[in-house]
């Protein structure tokens, strides 16, 4: 089970690092052709998107890989389950797919149940 907890854990910590290190970086204008969503928020807040996520996807490793504060670990996928979920309602709202976001939801639960 800690194999299959580290291969999510990674993969989960990829999607989101290079998520939201491109919307932490990027101006939002260059996002609006891909992700619609950018339209409803300020610059300010798709970089702090984005933050959130870098810092989540470090949370998911780094805690649990050093021995240091552990805790973080599950805590962190808590966190990102819940930028998941209100992920999801922005694109119910706007009648998009959130198939993604349910996705990554479910791995991010997994992580959370199996490190807690």
């Amino acid at each position: 089970m800690n194999v299959v907890l580290w291969v999510l854990q990674i993969l989960l910590a990829a999607a989101f690092l290079v998520g939201g290190f491109l919307k932490a970086t990027q101006p939002k204008e260059k996002f609006q052709a891909r992700m619609g969503w950018v339209n409803d928020f300020s610059q300010a807040q798709v970089r702090g998107i984005g933050v959130v996520e870098v810092l989540g996807a470090l949370g998911l490793v780094l805690p649990w890989a050093t021995g240091i504060a552990p805790i973080l670990t599950p805590l962190a996928a808590v966190g990102l389950a819940i930028t998941m979920i209100v992920a999801a309602q922005v694109h119910r709202r706007r009648k998009e797919s959130f198939a993604v976001n349910l996705v990554l939801l479910a791995i991010a639960v997994i992580v959370a149940v199996g490190r807690f």
